[in-house]
């Protein structure tokens, strides 16, 4: 749990396989930000593999990772 502006909370980030089946869970506190949990679950795409994710993981570190 974190303190954010709506009060205590958590976020969860993760990363599916095709039928969306989980591979690799995060949990942090609410007050962390998206794309520092980024380089932990890229770590589990494999090659030929997509990324899709939402705005908070918008960043330039993000988008110059090597593509597989």
């Amino acid at each position: 749990m974190g303190r954010s502006r709506g009060g205590l909370t958590s976020k969860i980030h993760a990363i599916v396989d095709a039928e969306g089946r989980p591979i690799n869970l995060c949990l942090t506190g609410g007050q962390v930000a998206d794309c520092s949990q980024a380089e932990g679950l890229m770590a589990c795409i494999k090659e030929g593999g997509t990324l899709l994710a939402d705005k908070a993981y918008d960043t330039d570190g993000i988008r110059k990772k090597p593509q597989n």
